[in-house]
Parts: C-alpha cells; structure tokens; sequence
C-alpha cells in the first residue's frame, strides 16, 4: 500500500518506514496518526517482517505535530464534560498509534539523522532499540508551548533512563543532546553521519531478522511485560510464553547453522487472522 505521510518498504524480512516530507520537518499530519497504526499492524499481521526500521528523509528526523492537527477548532473544544470526554477518547488513540510500535511481533529500530522534536520524542520511545547521528538532539517541546507530553514520553522516558532526569527534561523543555541521551542509555549508539548510521542500522536490523522469529517475538513480549509487572509475575509470564512457543525445530536449526557457519532456516511467523478483516 501507499501512505501520504511516510514511505513503507520491504527488502525480504526487513521493512522500512521512511518519514518523507522533510519539506515539512517530517511532521505528523492527520492523516500520519490514522496510517501509521495501520501499516504496522498490517506488517505484524502477514508475519514476514522480522524488524522495522523508523528513519526520515532530510535534515530533520521529526519536528513532531504537525500545525493542522490544530486546525479543527471543533476538535479541540473542551468547554463542557461531553466535548473534554471526546478530546479524552480523541488523544487516547494518538497514544494508540505508538503503542502499535510496541504490539508488533518484531523489534523497531529508530533511526534519528536529526533533530526529534514532541511527538518525535513520544514515538521513539515506543521503538525497541535507538540510533543516531550526532546531529540528532532530543526534545519534549510540549512544556514550551504550556501543555504537557501525552502520547507516551511521561511514561516510557523514565523506563529508559533515570526518572529524575527524565523529569527534569520534561520540566525545563530543555535539549538533549546525543551524546549525554547515549550515555544515559537511551541511544544504543551515536553516529557521525548519516551514512554510518545507515550502515550500523542495517547491520543491527540483519543480524536481528537472522535470528528465530518466534525467540525475537518471544523475547520482546517477556521484556515489555517484565517493564510493566513485579519480577514474580514476570517470571511466571515468561515460563508460560517460552512453553507455548517452545520449537525444537529451531534449537537443532540454530546449532546446527551455527556449526555450518550458514544462515538458520527458521519457523516464520504464521499470519494472523483477524475476525471480520481476512476473507
């Protein structure tokens, strides 16, 4: 499919999802929020995209809302409790559509060139793993414009690095620059230009795609449940999932690819069926 506010494409198990209106600042229009959920979920469904990668065309990855998100006065009335009850259910699906980042049956990768500007923030904190230029400063600009971030940075920033820094970053409005979000552990790495974090990306994103598809699957349900849960409850969830998706298959295949020095001929995800969707 095409979309208006991103390109989408695949090279074998590796999808890319490319912001490309850099004339724009690769902000996030109307449209943006009701397509990205979709093409996510459309990829997780087939079941034969092993890792997405999020990157952007031009010099900044994402200047965050887009000004026509507030051009519908009527859609921001909150004068009565039935028109603050509709903004409330409105919002909640923007949260919605970064939360499709982290329902997906494989890891997302941000790819940041340049600058991530509000709900840039919000979205690649839904993101699995974070790389970037050393152009590619960070920041919650909602506090500048006097509303608060929420579309998920409150929630998911002080789960990646220190709360207290986390707070001071949405109270201050201020930049973080690339290197400090690395050192903290937010970036998994900082490149000096956009080329080299093409390359590290691609790397990443190949080795991942070249490992069991059920283990990656596996893997990011038990972390994103183990983030939310007590260490008991966590321990329990991942011995219930690992007997469910438990394949031998795969253990004799990956040992045995291993000793061959070749690629593993793995399990592929099985499509989902959606009630009411699939014919």
């Amino acid at each position: 499919m095409s979309y208006s506010s991103f390109a989408l494409s695949s090279d074998g198990p590796i999808a890319r999802l490319t912001l490309n209106r850099p004339d724009k600042r690769n902000t996030m229009t109307p449209a943006f929020w009701r397509e990205l959920p979709d093409a996510v979920n459309a990829l997780s469904d087939a079941g034969e995209t092993r890792v997405l990668i999020l990157d952007a065309e031009g010099p900044v990855f994402t200047a965050g809302m887009d000004i026509s998100v507030f051009s519908d006065p009527n859609a921001l009335t909150t004068d009565t409790a039935a028109t603050r009850e509709a903004f409330m259910c409105a919002a909640m699906s923007l949260q919605d559509a970064f939360t499709a980042f982290e329902r997906a049956r494989f890891p997302v990768i941000a790819a940041m060139q340049g600058p991530c500007v509000g709900g840039g923030v919000d979205m690649v904190t839904a993101c699995d793993l974070r790389y970037a230029t050393k152009d590619a400063w960070l920041r919650i600009e909602e506090t500048n414009i006097g509303m608060m971030a929420d579309v998920g940075t409150l929630q998911r920033l002080p789960r990646l690095i220190p709360p207290g820094i986390a707070l001071e970053l949405a109270y201050t409005g201020e930049t973080l620059a690339p290197e400090r979000a690395y050192a903290l552990g937010l970036l998994n790495g900082v490149l000096p230009d956009e080329a080299a974090l093409k390359a590290q990306v691609d790397a990443v994103a190949a080795r991942i795609a070249s490992r069991p598809p059920l283990t990656i699957a596996g893997i990011k349900k038990s972390h994103l449940y183990s983030r939310d849960h007590t260490v008991a409850d966590s321990l329990e969830h991942v011995m219930t999932l690992q007997a469910s998706i438990w394949n031998p298959h795969d253990i004799v295949e990956a040992m045995a690819a291993r000793s061959e020095k070749r690629e593993g001929n793995f399990t592929p995800l099985a499509p989902v069926k959606r009630l009411g969707r699939d014919t």
